[in-house]
């Protein structure tokens, strides 16, 4: 099998995978995705997946990430609620279909989107729907309605295609899965992500000027809670390679994540392999 040949399977298990985290709910079972407020000109909209950033303007509505596919109804539900424009744009923080999973619907609407070059790679590897027509290296900038938005690409970490989304005007910035606030981190190898690099990428990311975080999952954050995270990647990474120095095989049983302020998760677990085998080199 080649090499591009694996790593396309290894990137669909990984999608198979992220969807099923939503279909244990139907979209009559799930509880409703709410939004909340975060500065007078931006909200967040939460549950079911990935947060989802939206920013109103007088020319039409900018995104941040849409979820999985069964949420776009309800996310342009609650767009509604804050304006009767049309989304216009939406930036994909990474590939990841609780991220993207709306994508194919915009698309087929009035939304150009916009995504890392790596992470498009990622998801036509993964013959993932909904392929961004849009892609940047380092960053890119949205102007709309007298707003500016940027995206940015500080390094590898979560994947090789990660993005922390700027809106300078409001003192925002999102992370994406960079920063998932109360959870263990999930480290896609098959994506080209790294341990050992999180760290330093956000280090670049803290260098904007930001006071607000909205996280790839979880709470609404401080810039200080992001500062913590760093810490905790980094505190992380040392745990891991104490405990995968014993071997790869019960090395997450002899780490203590509660201790870290982080909770266990299947992603994680899965992500114990490719951590091993990273720290070992």
């Amino acid at each position: 099998m080649s090499t591009r040949k694996a790593f396309a399977l290894r990137l669909t298990a990984i999608t198979i995978d992220l969807t099923a985290l939503c279909l244990v709910w139907s979209p009559a079972q799930r509880p409703p995705l709410t939004i909340e407020k975060v500065t007078d000109n931006l909200y967040v909209i939460i549950g079911n997946g990935g947060n989802v950033a939206a920013m109103p303007t007088s020319e039409g509505v900018l995104l941040v990430d849409d979820k999985f596919a069964l949420d776009a109804p309800e996310i342009l539900a609650k767009v509604k609620t804050i304006s009767d424009k049309p989304i216009r744009y939406i930036l994909n923080t990474h590939q990841h279909g609780d991220h993207t999973g709306g994508n194919e619907t915009f698309l087929a609407s009035s939304a150009e989107i916009i995504i890392h070059k790596n992470a498009r790679a990622n998801m036509l590897a993964g013959k993932m729907p909904g392929l961004p027509r849009i892609t940047y290296g380092d960053e890119s900038q949205v102007f709309l309605g007298g707003k500016e938005v940027q995206a940015h690409h500080p390094g590898r970490g979560h994947t090789n295609g990660d993005a922390v989304i700027y809106f300078p005007s409001e003192r925002v910035l999102h992370t994406g899965d960079l920063f998932v606030n109360g959870g263990a981190p999930f480290i896609d190898y098959s994506a080209g992500g790294t341990i050992v690099e999180w760290d330093k990428t956000l280090e670049r990311a803290l260098q904007l000027d930001f006071d607000i975080v909205i996280p790839g999952h979880g709470p609404v954050a401080k810039k200080a809670d992001l500062v913590k995270w760093v810490q905790t990647i980094a505190s992380l990474r040392a745990h891991a390679k104490a405990a995968c120095a014993g071997g790869p095989t019960d090395a997450l049983k002899r780490m203590n994540l509660e201790e870290l302020g982080m909770k266990p998760s299947p992603l994680f677990e899965r992500s114990m392999p490719g951590l091993c085998q990273e720290l070992s080199n």
